[in-house]
Parts: structure tokens; sequence; C-alpha cells
């Protein structure tokens, strides 16, 4: 059982909490965060979500992502899903998302990192993930298209690529 924080409209934890499944009460939200991995080669990870899931069972989705859980920041949701789904520790204690957004009762933290993760190497949490490939942008909005893939805005899988495009070059530009 998941115990989720519960926060006002500018995002300011108001000391109440829900359990998963459970309607967020109206005007109140809950931290989602999502973790996007670019690897050297441009491709996202990108992971199937297992059969028996109850959203968008059997369709692939970015790297990992869910919930905050109650007394977690957004910083170490996200490097929780990342153990849980893929089985890889990354510390991104000095990380902030690249993205935040609204949508109905959630305000979503979207991290992006590069890196490569041979998928040999992921250990998959059976019960949320069953595979893991990487994909093109291209290749992500041809999923989008045919209905194998969870039906993000383009724009947003756009912005990830563009950020990760950005990023790799600003970390470039700061070397020199």
């Amino acid at each position: 059982m998941e115990i989720w924080d519960l926060y006002n409209e500018k995002r300011q934890p108001i000391g109440k909490t829900m359990i998963r499944g459970e309607k967020v009460p109206e005007g109140k939200y809950r931290i989602i965060v999502c973790l996007c991995i670019i690897g050297s080669d441009g491709r996202m990870l990108v992971q199937r979500r297992a059969l028996d899931k109850d959203g968008w069972p059997g369709l692939w989705d970015i790297s990992c992502g869910g919930s905050a859980i109650a007394g977690e920041d957004s910083q170490r949701a996200i490097e929780r899903e990342l153990f849980e789904e893929l089985g890889i520790k990354y510390d991104l204690s000095h990380e902030r998302p690249k993205v935040t957004y609204s949508i109905g009762q959630g305000f979503v933290d979207v991290y992006i990192i590069r890196a490569d993760y041979p998928l040999c190497e992921l250990t998959l949490q059976e019960s949320e993930v069953m595979d893991a490939a990487y994909a093109t942008r291209d290749e992500i909005m041809k999923m989008i298209e045919d209905g194998s893939f969870i039906p993000y805005h383009k724009s947003i899988i756009d912005s990830v690529f563009f950020l990760a495009d950005s990023q790799r070059l600003q970390t470039n530009t700061d070397k020199k």
C-alpha cells in the first residue's frame, strides 16, 4: 500500500496524505516523477509495462516513473523508481527536473540523464516491467501513432530529446 503526500496548488505540502487508488481530493495534488535516460547514441531507454499493470498494460513507456510516496522529495522518488523498475542506482541529489508540468491532480517532474546502460545488465521488476529497449525519437513517435507506446503528447517527447541535446551541448561547452 502506497501513501502519498498531498500538496496545494502552489506545491506546498498540506500535512495530509492519501492512499494510492483513492481519488485525489479536489484542489489537492500529488507529485509524479519521470526519468528519461538518453544514451550516447541519442536513443532513449524505454520499458514495456507488465501485462497486469492497471494503467496501459503491455505498452512501451519512457525509462521509468511513478509517484512520490509520503516523505519523499522528487529526487528520492525518482531514484527509488529507477532502482525498483530497472535495478539502476543513480544519485540524482544534484539534479533538478528539466521540465515540470501539471496534469489533472498532479505535478510532474521530468528528469533527463545521459548514460549508457547495457540492456543485459538491467534488473527488471517483473511486476512492473516486462522488457526494455533503446529507441530513437522517430521510433517512439511511430509507436505512439500505432498505439504500442503510452499516448504522451508528442511535444513532450520532442521536448525530452531537445533538452537532452541541449544538455549535451551545454556540458561540452562547459568543458572548454
